[in-house]
């Protein structure tokens, strides 16, 4: 499947079932159903990418404030990962910023998440710093979560 065979939608909590399900299957420490619904009831926007079928295939959460905007999550389904979703969907995101004049982006990636990393460094993104312990990891542990910018001119 392709980009033009996708589509990007605003979602909301009709689609929070499907959102957990990826969510679940996507990440070791995943969002909770309160966190998922309370980010869509206080106003951040979740944008998701869909096929022919109407099924979600990725999203993302993201919120935009005095010039700044913030991606607060994002996932591909781990059945879909490796077509350019994910860079479908971030591409989307930065220039819904562009147009709202925000001057940067920023998120959080596991230090250990080089795939992510690699996707955000051939958009243009850079290491702003790091946030030490900001993310649980395995047997009560925590890892480290660089913090990435990307400067919109």
């Amino acid at each position: 499947m392709s980009a033009e065979l996708w589509h990007l939608q605003v979602l909301d909590a009709s689609r929070v079932p499907d959102i957990l399900d990826i969510e679940r299957r996507g990440y070791p420490f995943p969002w909770t159903e309160q966190i998922v619904r309370d980010s869509l009831r206080h106003g951040t926007v979740c944008w998701g990418v869909l096929n022919p079928a109407d099924e979600l295939l990725a999203y993302a959460f993201f919120s935009m404030a005095v010039g700044e905007a913030h991606v607060l999550n994002i996932c591909v389904d781990p059945a879909q990962q490796g077509q350019g979703i994910g860079r479908y969907l971030m591409q989307h995101l930065l220039a819904l910023a562009r147009e709202e004049l925000c001057t940067v982006v920023l998120l959080e990636v596991r230090r250990s998440n080089n795939a992510a990393r690699r996707l955000y460094e051939s958009l243009g993104f850079s290491t702003l710093g790091v946030r030490k312990g900001y993310y649980p990891a395995a047997e009560n542990s925590r890892e480290d979560a660089l913090v990435l910018g990307y400067e919109i001119f």
